[in-house]
């Protein structure tokens, strides 16, 4: 009987120590855990607690940016630009150079 007892401990450890030597992580099991750290650390650094943390570590680990942040004003050479190029719309090649050309001047 302590053979037996013997031989399933001795088992039991060859395949223990088996089993962890062929375990290694992959690089995108590595990627996915230094990024569930750093959404972790994140969620902790915002203090959220149940479905709040929930929300934000599944918004997180998905790769889909939060919330749009707010539009920041147009500056007003961005504002010119952006008119110029609605107002170039139907122009094209040089045509669209030189309009584009006169309309950031004046």
């Amino acid at each position: 009987m302590l053979r037996y007892v013997i031989a399933a401990a001795a088992m039991a450890v060859t395949l223990a120590a088996g089993s962890g030597a062929s375990t290694a992580a992959t690089p995108q099991q590595e990627k996915q855990q230094e990024k569930m750290k750093a959404c972790n650390a994140d969620a902790t650094a915002k203090s959220l607690k149940g479905d709040e943390r929930k929300t934000f570590m599944s918004s997180c680990l998905s790769n889909k940016p939060a919330a749009a942040e707010p539009a920041k004003p147009l500056t007003a050479q961005q504002d010119k630009m952006k008119k110029c190029n609605a107002d170039a719309a139907g122009k094209s090649g040089e045509d669209r150079k030189a309009f584009m050309a006169s309309c950031l001047k004046g």
